[in-house]
């Protein structure tokens, strides 16, 4: 593959704590903006021909949090879903949640269910990563494959990358082509380490309360600049565009 389409966007959305700590403001308020900037950020996507959205909102490392911080979080999180999940699904994007959700609230954990039931032959979605980790989530991949086994479904020696992708929690949408952390930090902090495989990374030094459709756009353009080769070389990808 050696195209530039760009199908599938994850954005890392950090520095919501250092926008509040500079404006003068609590933590959770530059949480509240930052969910203000998804609904912007989702519509300069779909504006690009974007189908998939992924969104890193809480890794498996938040809940080290001071408690207060993430009972706020988990209100936000909630508030989000009840507000946004069906008008998302009126405008053509369903809402889908991966990561470990056994920490959840059965309140919590019902506005989930609900708001990823709304949502049906639309044609773009946009994922929340909550509660996940890359290395999580391959292991969970690992051990659905590892029941095949078991089972008798699977040969061992047949398991191929395949395999684990099946069951990778973003299964099902287009392979990640670009990966965007906001905040001024060059890491991916355990997030898509799969599906980041060859994912172009594009680290921007704008926080993300601050982080609209221009920075989109300008990550858009640089990912657009880049030659992505898949382990090619350049004159074998020159040769098949001129066979094209």
């Amino acid at each position: 593959m050696t195209s530039k389409s760009l199908r599938h966007i994850a954005i890392i959305m950090d520095g919501n704590n250092r926008w509040a700590k500079r404006e003068g403001k609590s933590g959770i308020s530059g949480h509240r903006v930052g969910v203000e900037r998804i609904r912007d950020v989702l519509s300069a996507c779909r504006a690009e021909g974007v189908e998939a959205l992924t969104l890193f909102a809480f890794s498996s490392e938040n809940w080290r949090r001071p408690p207060k911080e993430v009972e706020a979080l988990m209100g936000l999180f909630y508030t989000y879903l009840q507000r946004e999940a069906r008008s998302l699904a009126e405008e053509g994007v369903a809402l889908r949640v991966i990561g470990s959700r056994a920490r959840f609230s059965d309140k919590l954990l019902a506005a989930i269910e609900e708001a990823e039931s709304v949502a049906h032959g639309c044609e773009a979605t946009l994922t929340i990563a909550a509660d996940y980790g890359g290395c999580w989530d391959i292991a969970q991949a690992a051990k659905q494959v590892t029941r095949q086994v078991l089972a008798g479904e699977l040969d061992v020696d047949a398991i191929s990358e395949a395999h684990l992708d099946a069951h990778i929690s973003t299964s099902g949408l287009p392979p990640l082509d670009l990966l965007i952390r906001t905040g001024g930090e060059y890491r991916i902090s355990n997030f898509l380490l799969w599906q980041a495989a060859y994912a172009e990374l594009y680290f921007s030094p704008v926080l993300w309360p601050e982080f609209g459709p221009s920075e989109l756009q300008e990550a858009v353009a640089c990912f657009h600049s880049r030659e992505r080769r898949f382990g090619k070389t350049s004159d074998q990808l020159a040769r098949e565009a001129q066979g094209a």
